[in-house]
């Protein structure tokens, strides 16, 4: 875990081909220190073929698919071998509907052989569009993920048979004798923005993954959720990273980042945040008050009219208001009250990088400074 006066950085080097452009980024991200690789878990992409085009982002060049994935567990093992001696790999997030919690667990197991760094397994209760149009079973998404929290912390503890009798899963005299290396357990972070799933983070995990736009408020107030469901389950509440991966919007100067809030992909990333925080500024959700956000998002569900329709509906100061956005000095400040709020891993996902080649090149470099700010202040070294 991160001291008290310092953050971990993160980046996202993603699943997406070309093969070769993921390597490029984890190189980039062990010459600039970044302390954690982050791999995602899809079959698809949040962006709908329907819409992909030009219009929607400059890498929507002909014949290219939104909905491309590398397996994780396969890429992980490619970069275990790339990724040097202090940085850790790790997945934001995958779950256990495709895969049984014991077959995560014995991945990650292996994964610490591979690598120098305890490996990261990042878990969520899952997403409809990765589940429910390959026939897979939605139903109490969040009971069965306790159920697997439960199950992998027994294989990275076990020794020797163990049964677990639950609604989801039975295990009768099984066993896990593979064991990380001395030092490299594998650590359990969740994927958690409400309070059922922020109480399971606090009983189980070792690391806090959100993805949805907070306040520092809100942010301060979820964490305080965690540490206290982590105490009443006699855990340490200290020991438990608060991390964040921000979508953020990065402009020259603040004209030209409020300006890029306008742009067609950027207004579509606001679809995918719930009915709850679209509530929360004084706005309906064009996709219903029971919307919840990137959870329910099938992409090839709705029309391309529909969709566009949803996008013209996307309030740009509600844009203001939920996202980090605006020069790099300007962005610093803010992330320097959310460490104050508590964060001590941040992975920033530059959204301003859908608009153009010129601003996602500029977004890379912005990243950049930020990290070297932070550094220069002491909040990270």
């Amino acid at each position: 875990m991160p001291p008290p006066n310092r953050i971990s950085i993160g980046i996202t080097v993603g699943t997406q081909p070309p093969l070769g452009r993921i390597g490029t980024l984890l190189r980039i991200a062990r010459v600039l220190r970044f302390d954690v690789a982050w791999t995602i878990d899809h079959f698809l992409g949040f962006f709908p073929r329907s819409i992909w085009d030009k219009e929607f982002s400059w890498m929507a060049s002909p014949g290219s698919s939104p909905h491309a994935f590398f397996d994780y567990q396969v890429l992980l093992g490619y970069l275990a071998g790339r990724s040097g001696s202090r940085m850790q790999l790790g997945v934001g997030v995958t779950e256990s509907i495709r895969r049984h919690p014991v077959l995560i667990a014995q991945a990650f197991m292996t994964l610490a052989h591979a690598t120098k760094q305890p490996p990261i397994l990042g878990i969520g209760a899952g997403e409809a569009e990765n589940v429910v149009p390959y026939g897979l079973d939605f139903s109490k998404p969040v009971s069965r993920l306790e159920e697997a929290m439960q199950i992998i912390r027994i294989c990275f503890d076990s020794d020797g048979p163990f049964d677990f009798d639950g609604e989801h899963f039975q295990l009768r005299n099984a066993l896990m004798d593979l064991q990380p290396p001395q030092g490299r357990k594998p650590e359990l972070w969740v994927a958690a923005h409400q309070s059922r799933m922020l109480a399971l983070t606090g009983r189980y995990a070792d690391g806090w993954y959100p993805t949805f736009p907070f306040s520092t408020a809100e942010y301060e107030s979820k964490l305080g959720e965690i540490r206290a469901a982590a105490k009443a389950a006699h855990r340490d509440p200290a020991a438990i990273v608060p991390g964040w991966q921000a979508f953020t919007v990065l402009g020259r100067t603040e004209r030209a980042a409020r300006k890029l809030l306008e742009a067609k992909g950027i207004r579509f990333t606001a679809l995918l945040a719930p009915a709850y925080t679209w509530n929360a500024y004084g706005v309906d959700h064009p996709m219903g008050d029971g919307f919840r956000g990137i959870v329910d998002f099938v992409p090839q569900n709705y029309t391309k009219a529909e969709l566009n329709h949803a996008i013209d509906a996307v309030p740009i100061d509600l844009l203001a208001e939920a996202t980090l956005w605006g020069t790099p000095a300007v962005v610093t400040e803010s992330l320097h009250d959310y460490v104050d709020a508590g964060l001590r891993h941040l992975v920033l996902q530059p959204a301003s990088g859908l608009v153009s080649k010129r601003d996602a090149l500029y977004s890379l470099r912005a990243m950049v400074s930020i990290l070297r700010k932070l550094r220069r202040r002491g909040v990270a070294d």
